[in-house]
């Protein structure tokens, strides 16, 4: 029989990056130096949490309309370079697989997630672990909100052994050759100023 290819990473060395990094680009500049695969998730999880910020300026009542258009197409800008970011992490495991030549059959069924969309999920969970931590030690809330959010952190904590888990085992699947990798191109429409209606028709009135 033959050997399993080895993995490019373990699941749960990138999700100890995913987690340091939140935690350290909440006080410094989100930046990263890595490369290859790890840089593609990292430039990934960057955009998720430039997005998670910017989402939270939307919500509050007190910014201005004019703040709200900025952080508008902020979150646009920044979701359309998430979204290629996801295809760029699975591009990579492509290539990687073809330098390998590994291949699956054709007949061999491919998964309604690839690894690239499985991390994005992971890279968000990471975000709101984060998050709902502060909740949890926040010393101005109730104990009532405290519990609740430590409630939620179990429920968090869960989820993310499980994704962890079940991406790992994608991976075993995809690098023994018993499952294909096939990258899912979003093909977003909004930031394309010839697909988005809005933005071709005004264009063509000012002309």
């Amino acid at each position: 029989m033959t050997k399993p290819a080895a993995r490019p990473a373990e699941m749960a060395t990138i999700d100890a990056l995913l987690t340091h990094l939140v935690d350290h680009w909440h006080h410094f500049e989100p930046e990263h130096s890595e490369e290859g695969l790890r840089g593609r998730i990292c430039d990934l999880h960057r955009y998720n949490f430039l997005l998670w910020h910017e989402e939270d300026i939307a919500r509050s009542p007190s910014v201005t309309d004019g703040r709200i258009a900025q952080v508008k197409r902020a979150i646009d800008r920044y979701n359309q370079l998430r979204n290629d970011s996801i295809e760029k992490v699975d591009d990579w495991l492509v290539a990687d697989l073809a330098a390998r030549g590994i291949a699956a059959a054709p007949t061999a069924p491919a998964a309604t997630e690839t690894p690239g969309a499985a991390i994005d999920r992971l890279s968000i969970l990471e975000l709101r672990r984060y998050h709902m931590r502060e909740q949890i030690d926040r010393k101005d809330a109730t104990q009532e909100h405290r519990e609740k959010a430590a409630a939620r952190m179990v429920v968090l904590d869960e989820q993310r052994a499980h994704l962890v888990q079940a991406t790992d085992r994608l991976l075993a699947e995809i690098y023994s050759g018993t499952r294909p990798l096939r990258v899912f191109r979003q093909m977003k429409m909004y930031n394309d100023p010839t697909m988005n209606p809005y933005l071709y028709k005004a264009t063509a009135k000012a002309a």
